[in-house]
């Protein structure tokens, strides 16, 4: 990324600004509204215009503008600034690379915990069933049935 070809791609426009300030706000154009085109970029690779545009898909527009905004301060100075640092955050943001996951193995103490949890779970389970009797006992008379 060159930030020196980039500062020199950015384009402002002004806007006038909501908020405090009484009359001054009616008459001065204090919002900043900065765009910057990620497709005809110099100062970014192919790779690094790929990332962007694959990260910030939400901010780009379909035609591949970035656009950033600020309109907090009554200063203009103050807005462009505060939007060129903001637009730079979101770029350096973006361009960091994603960790790849490691897979790990379960411990055994945690394969032992869950076999033991599974073993409680079906005993459980296993008490709740109805309990067949044996064929020789009588239910009529409540006695045992002897075997002859």
């Amino acid at each position: 990324m060159e930030k020196q070809i980039i500062l020199k791609e950015l384009r402002y426009a002004f806007a006038r600004s909501a908020g405090s300030g009484g009359q001054h706000v009616n008459k001065v154009e204090t919002k900043v509204q900065l765009s910057f085109d990620v497709h005809a970029s110099l100062g970014l690779s192919a790779k690094e215009k790929a990332m962007i545009m694959d990260r910030l898909q939400n901010r780009i527009t379909s035609k591949g503008v970035l656009n950033v905004a600020s309109s907090r301060s009554r200063s203009q100075m103050k807005n462009k600034k505060k939007a060129t640092n903001r637009f730079f955050d979101i770029i350096v943001d973006a361009l960091i690379p994603e960790k790849t996951r490691k897979k790990s193995k379960p411990t055994a103490s945690m394969i032992d915990k869950r076999l033991k949890s599974k073993k409680q779970l079906s005993e459980k389970k296993n008490q709740r069933k109805k309990v067949e009797l044996p064929k020789q006992f009588d239910l009529f008379s409540f006695k045992c049935v002897s075997f002859v």
